[in-house]
């Protein structure tokens, strides 16, 4: 072989020698190669589930025995403590005696007393079965013992059956007992769906378990939505009646009078007398509460008057002495019609992208009864599958300039006040509350509220909302997901689930109350 064609041989060995040591990272050895083309990733998990769960639930090898209102349950030191913080301290700390013994009592409510051999099949399985009926008392036991995952799990069920609470007779209880124990995104979502369906809520026995300091604070809130005024004044004298019957059982009929006095006034304090007209203040009279109770009654019943007549500088006195005053006089969310307008759009799905629909109604311009019937006329613009601005010229100084057309993916309402004041520096400040309808568990309810203050003039007519909703939560179809086509809203109700429902409320909303008289 010649000397040339030997040289290149070892130049040619020596090349491929460097770039085998510069790879060698990246190429899997011979044994890595053939265990990556042999393995395989096995799931057993059942199987091991049901071999932990027939411990369980064949008493086998159990070396701790929990006694709850007398009834054993033999379980396992390690299954317990690997479920639950609280156990994992009680019997593995010396200091704790429960540690260095094999029978353990547990002292539980009469709430969860029967479903606690469900509650602990829950550590051997990942199984439970709740329902509206019993979820509470599984969340009391999962707080107690600070079984984190199953925490979870019952206030996921919560919140996707807040409707279904309402209309049970649950609710109240759900949010006294989240609010105490600081689960408190959850009990945003009670609140927000008791203050906005309080009419709904007030129908069942469970309203009459309202905590009196919870039920002070929800009333004190003018993001309240109710009928008028009359009508929260009916549902806490419910409330009232509820009380009374609960408290003769339990204290003599001397201290019995006392109490109920006292919680009459608390409640009944908060109510704002001056947004009841006058024909309301007077058929007052004839209830038998304020029969009662009269002198109470008729102070606020007369501060409600003072308003209506024009007594200005009684209502002054009463907003600087009275605590929280000012809101004696500010409207909450009236759905009545001298407040409010429902819009509907049926047959939602069929509507075409970008178009509008319209609703003109009026309420009235001024709260006092004195100042008469004077209306404001509105136009209501709602988009619900987006907003399109065609192409257009704009016209300018130097000649023209094409402004292209433009999409905003947005549920979107425009208000239009047709009367705002002809005076230039006057305007008209009004509050605007939109409850939109939404559907759970088949229970109708205000499932969202938009709430803004807004002064309009001649120079400011009109007012836009947008992102009323997400849109692409009501526009599933638009938004071309894989299952978009079967997508429902939950905002959409009726009995197709085809359509969209709101009421529009609008109330005077001047700036020290007094402005308007």
């Amino acid at each position: 072989m010649s000397q040339v064609i030997k040289d290149r041989i070892k130049t040619s060995k020596m090349e491929g020698g460097c770039k085998k040591d510069e790879d060698v990272t990246d190429i899997p050895s011979s044994s890595e190669r053939n265990e990556n083309i042999d393995s395989i990733q096995v799931d057993n998990s059942r199987t091991v589930l049901l071999k932990i769960a027939t411990l369980y639930a064949e008493r086998l090898m159990n070396d701790i025995c929990l006694v709850v209102d007398g009834v054993e349950y033999p379980a396992h030191r390690l299954i317990l403590c690997a479920s639950s913080d609280v156990f994992q301290v009680m019997l593995m700390s010396p200091q704790w005696t429960e540690s260095q013994e094999s029978r353990v009592t547990l002292q539980e409510t009469p709430q969860c007393v029967p479903i606690f051999s469900e509650f602990l099949r829950y550590f051997y399985t990942g199984q439970i079965r709740i329902s509206n009926e019993i979820v509470l008392p599984i969340l009391s036991l999962a707080d107690k013992y600070n079984v984190k995952d199953l925490i979870k799990l019952c206030l996921d069920y919560m919140e996707n059956h807040i409707a279904l609470a309402a209309t049970h007779g649950t609710l109240v209880s759900w949010l006294q007992y989240t609010l105490n124990c600081g689960h408190h995104d959850i009990t945003q979502a009670f609140q927000n769906f008791i203050k906005w369906n309080l009419e709904l809520v007030a129908k069942t026995t469970d309203f009459g378990n309202f905590e009196l300091d919870i039920l002070i604070a929800l009333l004190h809130q003018s993001s309240l939505v109710v009928k008028d005024e009359m009508t929260l004044y009916k549902c806490l004298e419910s409330w009232l009646d509820h009380q009374a019957n609960r408290l003769r059982c339990q204290m003599p009929i001397n201290e019995l009078e006392l109490t109920l006095k006292q919680l009459v006034m608390a409640v009944m304090s908060p109510v704002r007398f001056p947004m009841m007209s006058p024909r309301q203040l007077a058929d007052l009279l004839l209830s038998p509460l304020t029969q009662k109770y009269k002198e109470f009654f008729v102070e606020r019943m007369a501060i409600g008057m003072s308003f209506h007549s024009g007594q200005n500088e009684r209502v002054r006195e009463v907003i600087k002495t009275e605590e929280d005053g000012c809101l004696l006089f500010e409207p909450r969310l009236y759905t009545v019609d001298t407040c409010s307008s429902l819009l509907t759009i049926e047959n939602f799905h069929s509507l075409r992208s970008y178009h509008t629909r319209t609703l003109v109604f009026s309420s009235h311009s001024y709260l006092a009864e004195y100042a008469g019937d004077q209306t404001c006329e509105w136009v209501v613009d709602i988009y619900p599958k987006g907003v399109w601005f065609k192409k257009f010229f704009l016209i300018v100084w130097q000649g023209t300039v094409e402004m292209p057309e433009h999409v905003i993916r947005s549920v979107r309402l425009s208000l239009t006040c047709k009367e705002p004041p002809a005076n230039s520096d006057s305007d008209k400040r009004v509050k605007i509350g939109v409850l939109i309808y939404g559907l759970q568990d088949g229970v109708e309810h205000i499932a969202r509220v938009m709430e803004t203050i807004h002064r309009f003039n001649k120079n400011d007519r009109v007012l836009n909302l947008d992102d009323l909703l997400p849109f692409e939560e009501l526009n599933p179809q638009q938004n071309g997901g894989m299952n978009s086509d079967n997508a429902v809203s939950s905002f959409l109700v009726g009995p197709n689930k085809d359509m969209l429902k709101l009421h529009i409320v609008i109330s005077p909303a001047n700036h020290n109350t007094l402005d308007e008289i």
